[in-house]
């Protein structure tokens, strides 16, 4: 109905407008159904008042009375009428792996909520004048499953790379003020740094070793018999590290991928092979079911055998640099500058094709995959506008932000709920799931 508000007249979000009404110019007529508002169904309706109904519609049926809903699901419709979140129509050449894991992407029965909270930047820098009364956030995350445990100070630039060993009591971080810093896990102190002369790129432990990626080299560090090792070969930036087959792979500057094999006779790594097919810096990599996943600056992710080592797939569906790769169950993950996170399947044939997209507002920098308190699987995704969301998998329902100073280029996994997020101010800090 329409309601007279003194000299203009604003629209009733709740019902039908009344055939009664003075102004048929204004209201709708009962044979036109009333719109919906789209933005209030996304949960972004900011007009008021708005033109449109913040109310689903009841059907009616011919005699004018409200249909009663049926709980099944026809032609990928709702009771109301209105599409619900079905899979939509794949390509005809395309088929998945597991077609009703594949369908869950990013869909459910209710619109993703999404959590609008923005922190105080003054409040970041403690000079918030407004306390209490500031409109923004005044604490360093959103969301109720997760809260900080601590924050550690020391380095002076921004952290690049975060390592726990698996069973060790010591936390390692990296960073561009050229050191690793060793914490231990107890007390929280620094017990330790060393210095590797130049920018960390990327750092990561595999059973007692500890590797770290630098400029023109990879130190590997053996925590249990203090090993010291340096790998030459890398010609600029090493970006990324990962093991598989036994092999160590480095992502270098120079858009090779560079390998190493441990040989325990002489307690040594040596050269494996080189891994050439990107034109531009290798920035990320993963290893998943047999096989190496690279991406890189010039916007597209490689897929290797590592039987062979050879290039069986080309992915170019991004616009921007692949920052980070990641597998889970059977579905690889990417994100982009592009601002896009891409889910990747595999088709009959299996080569992998994109089963779902989700997009954000801001290009993304790094992936994490974790598990919450409840065991279910959750996705963090870094973002360029300083903020890392937490997504439910498979539906992409937001689930908390976390707020940093810089950008968060580091997310590393610990035992029994804890996370570590390490950001381009030299931030180290430390979360749990409850």
């Amino acid at each position: 109905m329409d309601v007279d508000n003194g000299s203009r007249r604003v629209f009733n979000r709740l019902g039908r407008p009344s055939s009664s009404s003075s102004s048929s110019a204004v209201a709708p007529s009962l044979d036109t159904p009333p719109k919906v508002c789209y933005h209030w169904r996304n949960g972004k309706c900011n007009k008021h008042p708005c033109p449109y109904l913040h109310s689903e519609v009841p059907q009616m049926n011919d005699n004018g009375t409200t249909a009663k809903r049926s709980h099944g699901f026809q032609d990928g419709r709702n009771a109301s009428g209105y599409q619900t979140f079905t899979r939509r129509k794949q390509n005809p050449n395309f088929s998945d792996s597991n077609p009703q894991m594949a369908s869950k992407w990013g869909r459910g029965f209710k619109a993703p909520q999404k959590i609008q909270d923005k922190c105080c930047h003054y409040w970041m820098a403690g000079k918030c004048a407004y306390g209490d009364k500031c409109k923004y956030q005044h604490q360093w995350f959103v969301g109720d499953s997760f809260s900080m445990l601590t924050q550690l100070a020391g380095h002076e630039k921004g952290i690049n790379a975060i390592a726990f060993p698996m069973g060790s009591d010591k936390l390692y971080s990296g960073s561009k003020d050229e050191t690793v810093q060793v914490w231990d896990c107890q007390t929280g102190q620094c017990v330790g740094v060393v210095n590797m002369g130049g920018d960390i790129g990327c750092m990561i432990s595999e059973g007692p070793w500890i590797f770290v990626g630098a400029p023109n080299f990879v130190k590997a560090w053996n925590a249990q018999t203090n090993a010291d090792l340096s790998l030459s070969g890398p010609v600029g930036q090493v970006y990324a590290l990962v093991v598989g087959n036994e092999m160590l792979f480095a992502g270098i500057q120079d858009s090779n991928i560079l390998a190493w094999r441990f040989n325990a006779a002489t307690n040594s790594f040596e050269p494996a092979a080189s891994l050439s097919g990107h034109s531009l810096a290798v920035v990320s990599l993963v290893v998943g079911a047999n096989r190496l996943y690279s991406g890189a600056m010039d916007k597209t992710v490689r897929v290797w055998d590592l039987d062979t080592l050879q290039c069986v797939q080309v992915l170019s569906e991004h616009k921007d640099v692949v920052m980070s790769v990641l597998c889970w169950d059977q579905f690889l993950i990417s994100c982009s500058l592009d601002r896009t996170v891409k889910v990747w399947a595999a088709t009959d044939s299996g080569n992998l094709e994109v089963t779902y997209t989700h997009n954000e507002e801001h290009g993304l920098l790094a992936l994490c995959g974790m598990h919450d308190g409840e065991t279910k699987p959750i996705l963090a995704c870094s973002c360029n506008d300083n903020v890392v969301r937490l997504y439910d998998l498979p539906s992409f329902n937001e689930r908390g932000k976390i707020f940093s100073k810089e950008e968060i280029r580091a997310i590393q996994v610990g035992p029994g709920g804890l996370f570590f997020t390490g950001d381009g101010a030299g931030d180290l800090k430390v979360w749990k799931w409850s």
